[in-house]
């Protein structure tokens, strides 16, 4: 009968297939290098901006990732204040958000501080400062007191995925994995970081909040790699969207008899691999933006003409572009709105669509 891999003798022996790694690793290292050459050529102020929206939206996946959705704009806001990241329109933030982003900081923020019981209790706390997870009560900056299952499925219809490391053992485990977080060096931090991961996720050792907290590890893993406490990719997000591949690999790996965990780490790599290609396309954007801007710099621009041209560079335009759309997003009269696209055509910066049909559509006049 099969076994939880954490069941076999000496089972955070990992071995892994290195054939199966290498090529998508060297991907990985080249990508690292090609995203952050591209960010030494950004302004301070677009490289900030791109830092504080890779950190919002990596708390904001992480949490989807567990069915948990929160506010942009609190959690947006929560960093930037705590980054010392001017930027307008910051709104106040739930307590519950700022324990989150705490968390996130201190981990990427201050990435070469080891991973003591304390700083975990820590995360753990910030994660849940209420003691409760949702309506439950739970234990909070202890270790859970209690046997764990991990189910999903309706009330009375729930299908068990896996039953986490004995509560008896969940101190001796942790003990082993903080041991070996901080004190082993052999092996490169995104593989470490991949391993950590899933014997994290294994131990389980917290009432709530182990996904969570296992990506955290993981982002503090990433920064040590990258020896930088800026992030321009999003794993969180990237796993979100591989989300049902997520689950599988961990639970097909879980029940390994030989402690191989090549399909996780390939998972894993894949995984990092797409965030970091995700973030050059959205990269893009932001350097055609600044370029498109140094470029205008001198150029008379109103409030509403700047609005819509941010909004078209920054791909939140949806459709095409005319003046009756104009008019409804900047709040101004047709008039207005006709006159705005007549001035920017004028100054060489849009131009008519050429077969535009019974509307006339705009556009940039570079694409």
């Amino acid at each position: 009968m099969a076994k939880y891999i954490y069941l076999h003798e000496n089972w955070t022996n990992f071995i892994w297939n290195e054939d199966k790694i290498r090529d998508i690793f060297g991907e990985i290292k080249y990508l690292q290098g090609k995203l952050n050459g591209i960010m030494s050529t950004v302004g301070f102020s677009q490289k900030e901006e791109t830092l504080l929206n890779t950190f919002t939206f990596d708390i904001l996946k992480s949490s989807e990732i567990e069915g948990e959705l929160l506010n942009f704009d609190q959690v947006r806001s929560s960093i930037a204040r705590r980054l010392g990241i001017e930027t307008a329109g910051l709104v106040p933030s739930a307590r519950n958000i700022e324990g989150i982003v705490e968390m996130m900081l201190d981990a990427t923020q201050h990435y070469e501080n080891p991973l003591t019981e304390e700083r975990l209790f820590g995360w753990h706390n910030a994660l849940f400062p209420s003691g409760y997870s949702g309506a439950y009560k739970i234990d909070v900056a202890c270790y859970r007191k209690d046997e764990i299952q991990v189910v999903s499925g309706v009330m009375g219809k729930e299908k068990v995925f896996y039953e986490a490391v004995p509560q008896a053992q969940v101190q001796r485990e942790m003990d082993r994995f903080l041991n070996w977080l901080n004190t082993d060096f052999s092996l490169d931090n995104i593989l470490k970081a991949a391993i950590a991961h899933f014997w994290f996720i294994i131990i389980h050792p917290f009432d709530d909040g182990n996904g969570r907290i296992a990506r955290t590890i993981t982002d503090m893993l990433l920064a040590r790699a990258e020896h930088s406490s800026q992030r321009f990719y999003s794993l969180s997000s990237q796993i979100l969207v591989e989300k049902k591949a997520y689950y599988e690999v961990l639970q097909k790996v879980q029940w390994n008899t030989d402690s191989d965990i090549s399909a996780w780490l390939v998972f894993f790599l894949t995984c990092m691999k797409n965030a970091l290609l995700y973030s050059e396309q959205a990269t893009a954007y932001i350097l055609h933006k600044a370029k498109f801007w140094t470029k205008h710099k001198h150029t008379e621009i109103n409030e509403r003409q700047r609005l819509m041209l941010n909004k078209i560079l920054d791909g939140d335009f949806v459709g095409k572009l005319q003046s009756s759309k104009w008019a409804k997003i900047c709040k101004c009269s047709q008039d207005t709105a006709t006159r705005d696209i007549k001035d920017l055509i004028e100054k060489g910066i849009l131009q008519q669509e050429k077969g535009g049909g019974r509307n006339t559509n705009y556009e940039l006049t570079e694409i």
